[in-house]
């Protein structure tokens, strides 16, 4: 009998961007600063995997943290992270992220770049 053993090519192989092998990223993917939280999104909009990662942490029921591009608390999908405090009396200006943290303010959320990701300031 013959055994043909069949190896994958490992260009073709999806990595997730957030597996840097040595954990330095995964600060960011449970933190509770919103700019961490909207710099640990935009890193999942560039990523093959993330509907993968969100829908398995969904099946897991992942207490919190980013997956899949999306903020999970207690299993599901929440919107935003709610700042701790009293809310804010003057309306909070929208600004968008990148993965490299930079920040800048926005008018409307249509000039947003697709791998940018908007949050509100409190």
């Amino acid at each position: 009998m013959t055994t043909i053993e069949i190896t994958p090519n490992i260009a073709e192989v999806a990595t997730a961007r957030c597996g840097d092998g040595h954990g330095t990223l995964t600060p960011l993917f449970f933190s509770d600063d919103i700019v961490d939280i909207a710099r640990a999104k935009a890193i999942c909009q560039r990523c093959q995997l993330r509907s993968e990662c969100l829908s398995g942490a969904l099946e897991r029921l992942e207490p919190w943290g980013v997956w899949g591009g999306q903020l999970i608390e207690n299993g599901r999908v929440v919107l935003d992270k709610k700042p701790r405090g009293r809310p804010a009396v003057l309306p909070r200006p929208t600004l968008v992220i990148d993965e490299d943290r930079t920040i800048r303010a926005i008018a409307n959320v249509d000039e947003m770049k697709e791998y940018e990701v908007a949050i509100r300031v409190a």
